[in-house]
Parts: structure tokens; sequence; C-alpha cells
């Protein structure tokens, strides 16, 4: 019989070894994701959690053969002080966005359905960073980040899968205890805010052709989650929702609260009439709503929070500011007027769509082409600084494979619930990485020795 691989290799066990001599959680933390490679996701338990429901054979299914990509085969490792860095970055952010004069900044240039006063706040707010060299750094904000129920599922499958990531489990904290109950409150919440002690009775999870979203696995486990906590709740594609003197209804059915996972912020196409008429009527409770996108998500807004004079005048105290400068790359507007100037640092820059999500039409500087240059040029695009997504390596299919690594913090009112990673190969996240895919996040506490 061969023999086995070991989890750590001799110099990652010296790395790891002199890591935990220094106390240092960020070197502890870059040793594991260097060099553990052991399988720590277990597929049985991960299973058994998928097939709760009679029906959910077909979920699994529909897992194992179109989406085998979507579930990392280990965790992802980082040190519980740039954790705590994220969470301080994401309290920062909140603190402006609660500032008159930014919501006054924001909403001047968002949608007209954006400027309709809402007590929700809006569920599943997606904080994206990298992990660059002095810690994280915020990539864009979303509002309607997929991935949180799946990653609470995912968390609770993990064992410890060699002694090095044993001691860590036993010290760091247990994120995923009872996420799905904080879910289902988080809604009640949603509901609460915008009609008291009513009963929410039913909820519309609604997305474009939902059937064929990358995500469906999600939107059913979501609709048995809240079936299980006595909601009624259905799947469906914006334009099978009906608007009139009943209300938003669906085939007839009253819809107290909708679930949106749309790409269309602020309900502009046609498909989305119903969930429009229902939004600015208040007729249905809407979450995320297009309030919460044009306040956080708007890719604008970065320029805004990267700008120490911007946020002075919007009436940010200083340690906000300080934090923000340290947290959020520097972006910038595009102007074709300085089309010579971005070219000439594209290799430090990151070109987005103000209006893009998903990744479309992004690109790294260092791989652009004049043509594709032309096009931002001609388009509505900001340039970010340039911060290198960090790596984890795994073995896959019998080879250690450098992945790159961007971090996620599901926040709901300003407090993260949980924090997972995407593992990845390419420009962009894609879920086509053989080995990569959702990672849970394990917080490598720090030592006496060190507070880094």
């Amino acid at each position: 019989m061969p023999a086995k691989t070991p989890a750590l290799s001799l110099d990652a066990l010296a790395r790891l070894a002199s890591a935990l001599t220094s106390g240092s959680c960020a070197d502890t933390a870059e040793a594991l994701n260097a060099g553990c490679q052991c399988v720590s996701l277990d597929r049985q338990v991960l299973l058994d959690a998928l097939a709760r429901d009679p029906r959910d054979g077909a979920l699994q299914a529909l897992l194992a053969e179109s989406r085998p990509h979507l579930f990392a085969d280990s965790m992802a490792f980082v040190s519980a002080a740039h954790v705590d860095a994220m969470a301080r970055i994401v309290a920062a952010i909140e603190r402006v966005v609660a500032l008159p004069a930014w919501q006054d900044a924001v909403l001047a240039w968002a949608p007209s359905a954006a400027r309709r006063p809402a007590r929700a706040a809006g569920v599943f707010l997606g904080y994206d960073f990298h992990l660059g060299d002095d810690g994280p750094r915020l990539i864009e904000i979303n509002t309607n980040a997929g991935g949180g129920l799946l990653n609470a599922i995912l968390g609770r499958a993990q064992r410890a899968c060699c002694p090095e990531v044993a001691g860590v489990m036993a010290a760091a904290p247990e994120p995923y205890a009872d996420l799905e109950s904080a879910f289902v409150e988080m809604f009640r919440s949603e509901w609460r805010l915008e009609r008291g002690e009513q009963a929410l009775r039913s909820i519309a999870i609604v997305d474009e052709a939902p059937q064929g979203q990358y995500l469906l696995p999600e939107f059913l486990l979501f609709q048995r989650l809240f079936e299980r906590h006595g909601i009624a709740a259905r799947i469906c594609d914006p334009a099978e929702l009906v608007h009139g003197d009943a209300g938003l209804t669906l085939h007839g059915e009253p819809v107290d609260l909708v679930y949106n996972r749309l790409t269309d912020f602020s309900f502009d196409a046609p498909a989305s009439a119903a969930l429009r008429a229902a939004w600015m009527a208040g007729t249905a409770v809407i979450t995320p709503h297009p309030r919460a996108h044009a306040l956080y998500a708007d890719k604008r807004n970065l320029i805004l929070l990267s700008d120490a004079d911007a946020l002075r005048r919007l009436g940010a105290d200083e340690a906000t500011i300080a934090t923000l400068l340290q947290g959020v790359p520097r972006t910038e507007a595009v102007d074709a007027g300085r089309a010579d100037e971005f070219w000439s640092r594209r290799r430090q820059l990151f070109f987005k769509p103000t209006a893009g999500f998903g990744s479309r039409g992004t690109y790294r500087g260092d791989k652009l082409t004049r043509r594709v240059f032309a096009e931002i040029l001609a388009g509505d695009y900001i340039a970010q600084t340039l911060v290198p997504p960090s790596e984890r390596r795994l073995e896959v299919e019998g080879a250690p494979v450098d992945l790159k690594m961007d971090l996620r913090n599901y926040v709901y009112q300003g407090q993260v619930q949980l924090v997972t990673a995407r593992l990845y190969q390419g420009q962009t996240t894609n879920f086509r990485t053989p080995g990569g895919g959702f990672a849970p996040v394990l917080a490598v506490p720090c030592g006496a020795a060190g507070s880094d």
C-alpha cells in the first residue's frame, strides 16, 4: 500500500511551528493555507444536511451532476485579527451610510425607485474582500449576496483532517451553530420593521428564470427553511407576479414578503413591473430593495468611500475616515479625458462597470488590450487600485494547486453574520474550478505573543 501523503509537508510544518511560536495569527493562517492540503469536508454529513426534506433527492442530484465545483473540499484559514479588521471596515461604512449627507449624495445619482424611503434594512449584504499585504481590502459590496445558507450548511460539515487543524478548530469560536434560525429571524425582522406585529404568512423567492440559476439549490433550501418555520414559500420569476387591488399576488395567492435575488436592482425591466408597482406602493415588503442597493452597492459609492476629503465633506469623523482609507482601495471614475493617464497606470488598476454585477465586464488592467480599453472609455466604469487575492494551496487530482481566495462577509444591520471564502482560478470567481468553490473560513486565534 502506498504511503499516505502527509497533511502538511515538512517545510509547512516548520513554518507553522515558527508561526505558532511567534503567536502571529496571520503567519499561522498563511502557513496553513500554503501547507494544509487535507480534505476537511465530510461529504456524507453535507449530503445528510441537504436531505432533511423528502423532496431533496433531486436537490442532491442537481448539486452532484451540474454543480460539482460549488463546494471546495477544504476550509480556508484567516487570522482572527483580519476577521476583526473586516468587521471594523463594515462598521465604518455603516456609520457613513447613516449620514444624511451620504444619502443625499448617493441618491442623487441613483435611479428614481431608490429614492423611496424604507424601514427594512435589506437582507444578506455581501462585503467582499481580498487580503492585501497590510490586511483586508474591500473590493465591493453586493445587496443580494448569494450563498449564505449554503455556507451555513457547508460549515457544519467540516471535520479536523489533521492535528494542526484540530488545534485551531478547538481554539476558534463556532460560527455555524444556529445560523439557519438567525437567517429566518432576519427576514422576520425585515417584516416587523415594515409591518409591526402582523403575521408573516408568505414569502416569494424571486429571480429571473430561477430554474436555470446556478444557485437554484439555495432557493430550494430557503423554501424548505421558511416552510419549517411556518411560512409558505414559493420560487418564481418576477413576470409571474401580479400587482393589483389585492396587492402583490403569485398565481392568485397573496405575497407578503419578497426575497429579492434579481440583478435588476431598480426594477426597470418589463418583467419587474409588478415588483416595481408593489415597491412604490408599499403593498409588499421587498428585501433587499432598490434603496439598499443605492446606499451600499452602487460601485460609484467606492469613489466616495476611498476619498478622505469627500468623506469629511459628508460629515464622517476622522477615526472612520482612517479606517476606510486603510480598508478601501482608492477608486476613481474613468474619464475619457484622462485616457493616457489611465492607460499608463493600467497595470495597477482593476476596471469595473458601475452598473455591473457578478464580475461581468470587469478587467484587470494588466490584461487589457487597446480595443477593450476603448470600450471602457466609452462606457461607464470605475478604476480601483488593484489588490491581488491571497491564495489557498490544495491538492487537486493528486497535485498541489494554488487557488485564489476572496472573502465574503454576510452582514445584516451592520452585524457580520458569517465570513466565507470563494476559491477559484482565473480573473474572477466562477465556480468552475476543480477543487474550488465556497469554502468555510476558520478564524485562526491570535496568540499572546502576537496581535496582528
